[in-house]
């Protein structure tokens, strides 16, 4: 089960080596971007019965491209009254904390940047640093509109992190473990193993599956408040409040938010993937389950997660702020504790 980190391998423990290992998730975080924009134009497109950009390259491919030039180009303008420290790091801090999450994500068994044992626990902490930047920014930037969305966005994420800390501790205990190789190395030996269907098990586990499966989807659904993506896109609500918390930026800071908001998508869609769909593992157990392999099924499980997102920005209405608060508080936790005491239960029985 030990993770190989090939850097330190071939470079051994030295400061190259840790420049190397910071910059390494920025080799896919840019493709995956310009891909997660080209999806966003395209599926919207789809989906409201349009084509969509064509005129950039072969059917628009190359859009993803121009957006980045074009942002790149743009004036950098910082507001005469806003608290100019605050605002002007507030994008950076949102950005650090979704590439933070990067550091122990495991593509595979053997590839993991950095293997800790409390692999989940630093995740669901970093994902913090989203929260402070949006409260940052929005009060920073000394626009009223900009200060309701950021007020609108701590209530939200802080109110639905506690249902998905709920589903999250469901699956520690579940495995035993806070170590998410941990995690996908017990859910191996093919799908019916997975995590969503009970995890590894004898028949007698079909009555747990009920729960586990509310718990992904509290978990999914929590995901989509926590990325501030339709239904739950209230902190920017352009029809009520300009464009929220992002109001007063403009050109790569106004990127930035962006950028840490398509990192965070999948993010939260890796840890959908690990916690209940075996991570890495194949479906078909060890048919096709090589380090490259791996890869593949991790990234796709995970870009899969990516694609409903899209799809429900564009499919659903936004929630108002009193839907969305009994969403979570009535309805989501609730539910939450029963499934993570009957999770639980299995776990001390089997």
């Amino acid at each position: 089960m030990e993770s190989v980190n090939f850097v330190y391998d071939l470079l051994g423990k030295n400061i190259v080596a840790y420049i190397l290992l910071a910059l390494l998730p920025m080799a896919f975080l840019l493709p995956y971007a310009l891909v997660a924009i080209l999806g966003e134009l395209k599926i919207s497109a789809w989906i409201q019965e349009r084509l969509g950009p064509m005129r950039t390259g072969w059917k628009g491919v190359l859009q993803p491209i121009a957006e980045v030039v074009k942002l790149l180009q743009k004036e950098d303008i910082t507001p005469a009254a806003v608290n100019k420290p605050l605002f002007n790091l507030a994008p950076f801090v949102m950005f650090a904390g979704a590439y933070a999450a990067y550091a122990v994500i495991p593509f595979s068994s053997k590839f993991v940047p950095v293997n800790i044992n409390i692999g989940l626990f630093y995740v669901f902490a970093i994902s913090a640093f989203g929260v402070i930047a949006i409260v940052m920014g929005g009060w920073a930037s000394n626009n009223k509109y900009s200060l309701l969305g950021g007020m609108r966005a701590a209530a939200q994420m802080i109110s639905y992190e506690i249902p998905i800390a709920v589903a999250i501790l469901a699956i520690a205990t579940l495995a035993g473990s806070l170590d998410m190789q941990e995690i996908i190395y017990q859910q191996g030996g093919g799908f019916w193993n997975w995590n969503i269907f009970g995890g590894p098990g004898s028949i007698t586990k079909l009555w747990v599956i009920p729960f586990t499966v509310t718990l992904f989807l509290i978990y999914f659904i929590g995901s989509l408040a926590e990325t501030n993506r339709v239904p739950f896109d209230i902190p920017e609500g352009e029809s009520e409040i300009v464009a929220g918390y992002h109001t007063e930026y403009s050109g790569m800071k106004f990127a930035m938010f962006f950028f840490a908001e398509y990192s965070n998508m999948f993010i939260v869609s890796a840890i959908i993937t690990i916690l209940f769909l075996g991570g890495w593992q194949s479906p078909f157990g060890d048919f096709l389950n090589g380090p490259v392999w791996q890869a593949f099924w991790f990234v796709s499980k995970a870009m899969l997660f990516v694609f409903l997102q899209i799809w429900l920005r564009w499919t659903l209405p936004r929630l108002r702020v009193d839907q969305l608060m009994y969403v979570t508080w009535k309805v989501m936790l609730p539910i939450a504790f029963v499934a993570f005491f009957a999770v639980a239960l299995w776990a001390m029985i089997k």
